[in-house]
């Protein structure tokens, strides 16, 4: 009951938020093709990745499942490896069906390999025909198809029952949907790789240690209660210096009399209660306009009244046809003043080159973000390179709220949506979610010229996306050094899209120092909210999302992202260098290597690094393969609509799998590839290369 309250009163917010959202009816000049220019790729300033997170239509989802009823016997022969006739292939052609009952006959005679029925077919062909395009949609895992004006009226705007259900089943694709061929059946389907829910992970009871700090009370959650556990502010270096902290103080603020200030001559006082006196004025009216918001957030941030631009809060809400905002507003001010018994215990920063983790409940990241949103951290407000917090990315929402652009209108639907779930009683979701930080010591780093490992499983496609198709395995987040990149400003490819969907993410910004290059991030348990569309510019906030995803024994939800920060290359060429190359192996490596032995979900990933940030697909791709093999986890590689790449990829792998290629092996190869490539006349890509020398494979 609760579920179906949520997705009812979702739909509200979505009509309010947006006036051209229609119960999930997309503009006409929004972009309807997934995986190219709706796509999300590369680093988070990357402009070439893909993830578009609305599938087109139920005929383009049936042909990402690679319909095993070719046109006719002849195709159907080249996958089989029989030798149907062309008798055959016109049979196929007159009743629509590569496996008729002449078809059957026929291989009897010639040895073929047709079976009694499509279905039967398929397993051959790697893909899966489904009895009708309906079927096919829902294992592509989809919330918000270009149907979904229709699923909104039934669902609330929170996409059809079918798509809801999507997360649950992944996807029977052939490799390379299309573009399968004999060389790609060497690469897996994508079911065939480990799911999370799946792996059978023994975490045993919720418990707290050095390395693991629990802001929730373990004993009360054994007996399935979250309650925030006790503990004792610390005005600390190595902790979050929260907002209503004692140490906390600010000088008192001035007194206005129309339109003369007066100078306050008084000593300090304490921010909170400067805080606490805005946010109870904002919390008890009904609505708020955004010029009070404003004027609230400046009297307890006074340094920054000619700093800071509120010019894009007014355009938010002006837009707001039925004043959801202005509604909310003291809504996220309430949660906001809940931070002292909801935060108790001082929240350790996850800092260079010390492996930690933090687990903590979504109504406690909801209190910290509502903070956030009214810009209450303290010594969080300047990046120069001698602050306090200058190597953590910013954490109060303040560069949201000005220089309006539709790339940050977008992004505040995105984010009021969260708040207007998480402040409703009746539909906030109670859970965990843990940010760990992984450090790849120099012990463990690899000697990748010795490693003896063979390439893993490899699954390639242009067709579908990470966080959709690849929900359920551990999601590759292409991210920025400082956790988030521009989610809280203009960014808007790859990684600050995931963080607006899945809007918890955004808390990791602070206290996630800024990842070394041996360290990565991940992320358990954090809530999709919303569906989009498009990627950059393109970008659209499509309404809200019914998140499925099964809990683990923590009450986290099975979804698990990993966050890796790719080299920034100014020179493309600067990449070929196996200083380069061995730091991105490390990096990869440093993510995918598990901690519960083959109890680990395999990985979605893609284009990692290759928008802005100029790396080579086929060299990042190789890399990947490399990590994955010697982590023993297999890859499920989105070349986001690049159809020459998936293919080519296939071809490659298929290769290195057939000479029994090593990490070792194919690293040598690498060293002698590098060193070619800075040869002034020399400009082979490396698939090529490595076709070309295959004799020496």
């Amino acid at each position: 009951m609760e579920k179906k309250k949520h997705r009812n009163d979702s739909s509200q917010v979505a009509e309010s938020f947006d006036p051209l959202y229609k119960g999930g009816e997309k503009p006409k000049n929004e972009n309807q093709q997934n995986g190219k220019d709706g796509s999300m790729q590369a680093s988070s300033s990357d402009p070439s990745t893909s993830g578009h997170s609305c599938n087109q239509n139920a005929s383009k989802a049936s042909k990402r499942d690679g319909d095993s009823c070719n046109e006719d016997a002849t195709k159907s022969s080249k996958h089989h490896g029989d030798s149907c006739n062309k008798d055959g292939s016109k049979a196929s052609k007159l009743d629509g069906d590569s496996c008729n009952e002449d078809a059957r006959k026929l291989s009897k005679h010639h040895g073929d390999s047709c079976n009694e029925d499509a279905r039967k077919l398929s397993k051959h062909h790697g893909d899966s025909c489904n009895e009708d395009a309906r079927k096919s949609s829902k294992h592509h895992g989809d919330s918000c198809n270009k149907d979904g004006s229709k699923a909104s009226k039934l669902d609330g705007g929170s996409g059809n029952e079918d798509g809801s259900k999507a997360s649950k089943h992944m996807p029977v694709w052939a490799p390379c949907g299309e573009e399968r061929s004999e060389v790609g059946l060497s690469c897996c389907r994508l079911d065939e790789l480990k799911t999370l829910p799946q792996c059978d992970i023994k975490l045993g009871k919720l418990h707290f240690s050095k390395t693991h700090t629990v802001l929730i009370d373990v004993n009360s959650f054994s007996c399935r209660a979250i309650v925030p556990q006790d503990g004792r502010d610390l005005w600390l270096s190595s902790f979050v210096k929260m907002p209503c902290s004692p140490s906390s103080v600010s000088p008192k603020p001035d007194t206005q009399f129309g339109p003369v200030r007066f100078k306050s001559q008084s000593g300090p006082v304490s921010r909170w209660s400067l805080i606490s006196e805005q946010l109870r004025a904002l919390a008890k009216k009904k609505a708020a306009k955004a010029e009070e918001v404003e004027k609230a957030i400046l009297r307890y941030n006074p340094s920054y009244e000619r700093e800071w631009s509120f010019d894009a809060l007014p355009r938010y809400v002006k837009n707001d046809i039925e004043n959801l905002y202005e509604k909310l507003f003291p809504k996220i001010a309430a949660l906001a003043l809940k931070l002292p018994d909801e935060v108790k215990k001082a929240i350790p920063l996850l800092q260079r080159h010390q492996p930690a983790s933090i687990t903590l409940s979504q109504g406690q990241i909801s209190c910290l973000l509502a903070n956030a949103f009214f810009c209450t951290f303290p010594h969080r407000n300047t990046t120069k390179s001698n602050a306090e917090y200058h190597n953590y990315p910013p954490i109060n929402f303040s560069r949201l709220f000005g220089n309006w652009s539709e790339r940050k209108s977008q992004k505040f639907k995105a984010i009021m949506h969260y708040f207007n779930v998480m402040t409703d009683e009746k539909s906030k979701p109670e859970g965990l979610v843990t940010f760990e930080r992984r450090w790849l010591s120099d012990a463990e780093a690899q000697a990748w010229g010795k490693c003896t490992d063979t390439l893993h499983k490899l699954h390639v496609t242009s067709e579908g996306r990470i966080e959709a198709e690849g929900a359920q395995l551990l999601q590759v987040d292409f991210a920025a050094s400082k956790i988030g990149g521009g989610v809280l400003d203009s960014g808007l490819v790859q990684e600050e899209i995931l963080f607006l969907m899945n809007p918890e993410l955004i808390v990791a910004r602070l206290f996630t120092e800024k990842l070394d290059r041996d360290e990565c991030l991940i992320i358990t348990g954090t809530q999709q909210f919303s569906c989009y569309s498009g990627f950059s510019d393109s970008f659209q906030w499509l309404g809200p999302y019914d998140d499925h995803l099964e809990r683990d024994e923590w009450r986290r939800l099975k979804r698990q992202i990993l966050a890796i920060d790719a080299c920034h290359f100014r020179q493309p060429m600067d990449q070929y260098n196996m200083e380069k190359v061995k730091r991105e192996l490390n990096k990869a490596y440093c993510g995918f290597k598990g901690h519960y032995g083959h109890e680990e979900p395999d990985i979605a990933t893609g284009k990692w690094g290759c928008g802005a940030f100029n790396g080579d697909p086929e060299l990042k791709a190789v890399i990947q393969l490399m990590a994955a093999a010697k982590a023993r986890r297999g890859l499920a590689f989105f070349t986001f609509g690049d159809h020459d790449l998936c293919r080519r990829l296939q071809q490659t792998y298929h290769l290195l799998v057939t000479q029994k290629m090593t990490v070792g092996q194919l690293y040598r190869h690498l060293e002698k590839y590098c060193a070619l490539r800075n040869k002034p006349n020399f400009h082979e890509g490396l698939f090529d290369y490595l076709r070309k020398t295959q004799s020496q494979l």
